[in-house]
């Protein structure tokens, strides 16, 4: 996006935290982005950075074809910080010596800390940090000094000042590390001097004159799911260039409970953009019904939408733009740490795989933004909180939680269980701290006694998971009382279940959808 100002990059070497550290720089309200390690140096040139950070990585720097930088990184002449592998690059290629460790270093450390005006200034002299590594500096490069050592790694913290390079071999994006965040943000105000610019306000002041720029006269069709991604996408645009949008919702009958009401009455009602409602929902149903492999439900779903949305947009008439909620993960996840493609991007985040032959140019505004980022900007916008704050939804729906073979009464049944599962935990107050709920319905029956009366009816699991990314997630622990409000009144109050589950399984081993 143009107007974005000078970046703060990350340059990936593999490592799990990447992200995390980018969005730790963002929550600095400094602007960051994610470059492959062995990017070009004229494109990392290109994006003019104010500083650069190294992540770590799970490679040696011993081990043949380990990730390398250009080593002309160096003489770029801005502010560099090596975390973990990242620090460890310096020693191997600015003079210094790293070794395997006698006693590998993983989990709790505490760091004792000499600076106090700079790089670590108000950072306690004595401060937890998180630490994951087998290889560790055992020659310091020339010119580099220690200002911060744990009980097994006398080099936790180097700089060297001449240069504005700095290094660390713990890890201070992670909450295992509490002043982490302190660190990073000396790092980007005080070392790289950026100025704390990077906001959702800005960010949605540049994002609509960018939008006016691009899009000028033209028209733009944009995908409505009521999600929050597509719903800030559509915000945006139509803040910016207003009745040249046209927004496309379509019912496949696997929606949550009273989605499409809302959705019509937010967009259509409140703020008065076009929106055009397909109600395709017998049509997916039939398409589905007998199918029960999930990577078989996920292929229809996602054709017989593009059948559905294409055809809408040709009785629309002329577009030029397809609008798409694409967020910054997805961009990254289009590449791996080598810059070749990822193994698997997941077809329901986006609207990704309609055909080349519709000749739409995409559109995607929140490309250069992680999700909670996508919320601050959906507030700025003015969206509901039920819009803003709703857990992710999968793009297929409901057709992969309700496991098994698809049929409009067990789509009802699991819309209903769902809806009482969404209640009571918001009437609990605990609707904020979970990442995700939902209920799956099981291809399972279950004997149970329901008014006196033997029943043999179906089953369902609840799931709530807590996490910051989705990429790891753990089990919710609900208060007894509140799971135990929610089985009483799926059991008496939806038909054809008679007995609820909780799903206690964390992400890994688990997924947090069930199919």
């Amino acid at each position: 996006m143009q107007g974005m100002g000078k970046p703060i990059i990350v340059l990936d070497f593999g490592a799990q935290y990447s992200k995390l550290i980018a969005r730790r720089v963002r929550e600095s309200n400094v602007y960051s982005v994610i470059v492959p390690f062995n990017a070009p140096l004229d494109s990392i040139r290109a994006l003019d950075p104010v500083g650069i950070i190294f992540s770590g990585g799970p490679a040696s720097v011993h081990a043949a074809g380990s990730p390398m930088p250009d080593p002309k990184v160096f003489e770029l002449g801005v502010p560099i910080l090596g975390i973990c592998y990242g620090v460890q690059l310096f020693a191997h290629l600015l003079g210094g010596k790293v070794e395997r460790s006698d006693r590998r270093e993983y989990g709790i450390a505490h760091l004792e800390n000499d600076d106090t005006s700079g790089f670590l200034a108000g950072v306690d002299a004595r401060t937890q940090v998180w630490m994951s590594h087998g290889d560790a500096i055992s020659i310091m490069p020339p010119g580099f000094q220690v200002i911060g050592r744990t009980e097994n790694c006398p080099y936790a913290a180097i700089v060297k000042p001449d240069v504005r390079f700095y290094g660390v071999q713990f890890h201070p994006e992670v909450v295992h590390t509490p002043q982490g965040s302190q660190i990073l943000s000396n790092f980007v105000h005080t070392i790289c001097g950026c100025a704390p610019d990077w906001t959702m306000g800005s960010f949605v002041e540049r994002a609509i004159a960018d939008i006016r720029k691009r899009v000028g006269g033209k028209r733009v069709l944009c995908a409505l799911s009521g999600g929050v991604d597509s719903s800030v996408a559509a915000m945006l645009i139509h803040r910016a260039v207003g009745d040249q949008l046209t927004c496309v919702f379509v019912n496949n009958g696997l929606l949550r409970k009273g989605e499409a009401e809302l959705v019509q009455q937010v967009f259509r009602e409140n703020f008065h953009i076009d929106l055009r409602y397909i109600d395709a929902e017998r049509r997916f149903v039939t398409e589905l019904a007998g199918i029960e492999e999930p990577e078989a439900k996920r292929k229809i779903i996602g054709r017989v939408f593009i059948e559905v949305f294409e055809e809408e947009a040709a009785r629309l008439g002329h577009n030029d733009f397809l609008a798409q909620g694409t967020l910054y993960p997805d961009v990254i996840e289009s590449m791996s740490a080598t810059g070749g493609p990822s193994a698997i991007i997941k077809s329901h985040h986006n609207v990704g795989g309609l055909p080349e032959t519709m000749q739409l140019e995409l559109l995607e505004p929140l490309r250069e933004l992680f999700k909670d980022e996508v919320r601050a900007a959906g507030k700025e916008l003015g969206l509901p909180d039920d819009i803003v704050w709703r857990h992710p939804f999968p793009g297929p729906g409901l057709g992969v939680r309700c496991i098994g073979a698809i049929t409009k009464e067990r789509l009802d049944t699991l819309r209903d269980a769902d809806a009482i599962f969404i209640d009571e935990i918001k009437k609990a107050g605990l609707y904020g701290e979970i990442w995700q709920a939902l209920v799956c319905l099981l291809p399972v029956k279950s004997v149970g006694v329901q008014g006196d009366e033997r029943t043999y009816e179906e089953v369902c699991s609840l799931r709530a998971v807590t996490s910051e990314d989705a990429m790891t997630a753990d089990w919710y622990r609900f208060p007894p009382d509140v799971l135990q409000r929610v089985a009483n009144r799926i059991c008496n109050e939806v038909k054809h279940i008679n007995r609820v589950l909780y799903d206690v399984t964390s992400k890994p081993p688990g997924t947090i959808e069930w199919e």
